[in-house]
């Protein structure tokens, strides 16, 4: 066994080491299992919850030993067998880990939103950069081959021929898919200091960005970091920034938004439609661009069930004739591709395509979309 487990260490078999932070319900039906199936690039080596029974449940599963499952982050991090730390817990918490996970010489990837502010984005990018270490934001969506391949269909057109954006995500809530689909345990023995730690971590947020707990542009700025940072960002890859907001507008209980974005040079809209509150089993994700000849069209399905395949759809009029190509690069997920990419990122140095960087992008998007509602 000894033996085994040093041959795992080697690096020159080019498996990479890693801790996870947060054991909830994407890391037990996303990361975990994805990491176990990848045995030949990673090896899962110490985890850490604030749940005591999810600590058991995941370290059985894995086959973790008790002295490597920790309630405390900074125990994990102090490793000195880790190559790379996974920020998966609770998003009041990404910015502390990851730094506290950089300081410690790790690589780290965190799950989007990388963090709720722009203090907190400077000051990871200050550890990734004082750590000589590599930080990736989790944007799955944006490595799924159908995306990457939309990328390169749209950067072949003339730019000056988008005619339209639109970007839609109107989904179900997520315990739909995932009821149907996998057994998640949910603990209910996470100390009660550590919940109301949490809640108070939220409203520090939301005081800290806009001076008031209470406002409804703090409630925006939670949708926007958590569900629609997906979509802006994968606008942005698509067709850059844009210059301003013409129009936001939200239903009074904030679970649904509608945002008009200008592009100038060429000038063209672009559209956010999003909203996660519905009853049934429904995701309906999509970006579309459109020019006066051709539409390309990236669709996704739930990255809570693995393996269904995001596509890409590209259509083309020439005179009275439509031709139209549906591709699916693969059926590997798009977490899968992530984490083949992260373990790139990890063992041969390459910049990662989702820095912190780019996650500061996303603020200034979310900023002009809350002053515009406002």
């Amino acid at each position: 066994m000894n033996h085994h487990n040093n041959h795992q260490s080697s690096r020159a078999d080019r498996r990479v080491r890693v801790g996870v932070i947060g054991l909830g319900e994407v890391a037990q039906i996303i990361h975990l299992p994805i990491i176990e199936q990848l045995r030949d690039q990673f090896q899962l080596v110490a985890i850490c919850d604030v749940a005591p029974s999810l600590l058991t449940f995941i370290g059985e599963r894995y086959g973790i030993p008790s002295e490597a499952r920790y309630s405390d982050m900074r125990d994990l991090v102090a490793r000195d067998d880790l190559d790379a730390v996974l920020v998966l817990n609770s998003d009041e918490y990404h910015a502390e880990c990851a730094i506290a996970a950089l300081e410690a010489g790790k690589h780290v990837l965190i799950e989007k939103p990388m963090c709720l502010t722009e203090r907190e984005a400077h000051a990871v990018i200050a550890a990734r950069d004082a750590a000589g270490k590599q930080a990736m934001v989790g944007y799955m969506r944006r490595f799924a081959p159908a995306f990457v391949q939309g990328v390169e269909a749209i950067r072949a057109l003339d730019r000056n021929e988008i005619a339209y954006v639109r970007v839609r995500d109107i989904i179900g809530a997520n315990r739909l898919f995932i009821e149907q689909s996998t057994n998640v345990l949910y603990p209910t023995d996470i100390p009660d200091d550590l919940r109301a730690d949490r809640t108070a971590r939220a409203t520090a947020v939301a005081v800290e960005i806009f001076g008031d707990a209470a406002d409804d542009r703090a409630r925006t700025w939670r949708l926007l970091c958590g569900l629609s940072s997906h979509d802006l960002s994968a606008m942005r890859e698509l067709v850059g920034m844009p210059a301003r907001v013409l129009s936001a507008a939200r239903t009074p209980d904030t679970s649904f938004l509608h945002v008009v974005f200008q592009y100038d040079d060429p000038s063209f809209l672009a559209v956010l439609e999003t909203g996660s509150s519905l009853a049934l089993p429904r995701f309906d994700a999509h970006l579309e661009v459109y020019t006066s000849h051709t539409t390309v069209r990236i669709d996704y399905d739930s990255g809570y069930i693995r393996h269904l395949p995001t596509t890409l759809t590209i259509a083309t009029t020439d005179g009275t004739s439509l031709d139209e190509r549906v591709v699916r690069p693969t059926y590997a997920d798009p977490y899968t591709c992530e984490l083949l990419a992260f373990h790139e990122v990890v063992t041969s140095g390459v910049a990662p395509k989702t820095p912190p960087e780019d996650f500061l992008q996303d603020l200034a998007m979310f900023r002009m979309i809350v002053d515009a509602l406002a």
